[in-house]
């Protein structure tokens, strides 16, 4: 599906893990008015499913086999996207450590990125939407105007992970997302790169917003 063919705008934020894009993302949806689809979120459900049911998380077959049977559900509730996979919500174990460890794993899988992907892109059919991730603006919505991508220095980064209360190894999880052979995180051409690093998130937002105008977004 393209954006054309999805009649809503999409705002894509692209970013490694910690480098602030979820905090931005939500805050930018709550200024302009769009919904919030947090895109990591998802992939931590699946792979807390893929846990819950003692797969192995390096075993792609029997994680597919496990996906195309279960019913995944996504659903907007006003304060953001949500999952619930064969009528279980997750949301209380995806920052698990358990999750953390697995997840850039089971998101390697090509199957998971693909039903995951088309759920995706499933809210922009009923949506205006800012959606955060690692291949937003590369593979879920590379026609969108609106592409960013939110970076910070490796220091800034692993400070703010320890302050989430989280022990993912950052240096770890950028090779793992940006080696996959599936979406491998990559910064779009056309996409504008904000270092985060020294920023509070208005100051991201203030300048997303910005340039969303000169795109010739109306924003209220």
């Amino acid at each position: 599906m393209s954006v054309r063919e999805s009649a809503h705008r999409v705002v894509a934020i692209d970013g490694p893990a910690a480098s602030g894009k979820s905090s931005v993302a939500r805050a930018l949806a709550r200024q302009i008015g769009f919904e919030y689809v947090n895109s990591g979120a998802m992939y931590r459900a699946v792979t807390w499913h893929v846990l819950e049911k003692k797969v192995p998380p390096g075993d792609g077959v029997a994680i597919a086999q496990l996906l195309d049977a279960a019913r995944i559900d996504c659903t907007l509730d006003g304060d953001g996207s949500r999952i619930l996979i064969d009528g279980v919500d997750p949301t209380l174990h995806l920052r698990d450590d358990r999750v953390n460890e697995e997840v850039s794993l089971v998101s390697s899988v090509p199957r998971v990125r693909e039903i995951l992907v088309e759920k995706m892109r499933g809210f922009a059919r009923a949506h205006d939407i800012v959606m955060e991730g690692r291949d937003i603006g590369s593979v879920v919505f590379p026609e969108t105007p609106y592409k960013f991508y939110i970076d910070a220095s490796p220091e800034v980064r692993l400070r703010r992970r320890q302050a989430q209360g989280q022990r993912d190894q950052i240096a770890a999880r950028d090779r793992a997302d940006s080696s996959r052979r599936a979406s491998p995180l990559i910064i779009a051409e056309d996409a504008h790169v904000i270092d985060s690093s020294n920023l509070t998130i208005e100051g991201v937002v203030g300048e997303i917003v910005g340039r969303l105008k000169m795109k010739g977004m109306e924003i209220r």
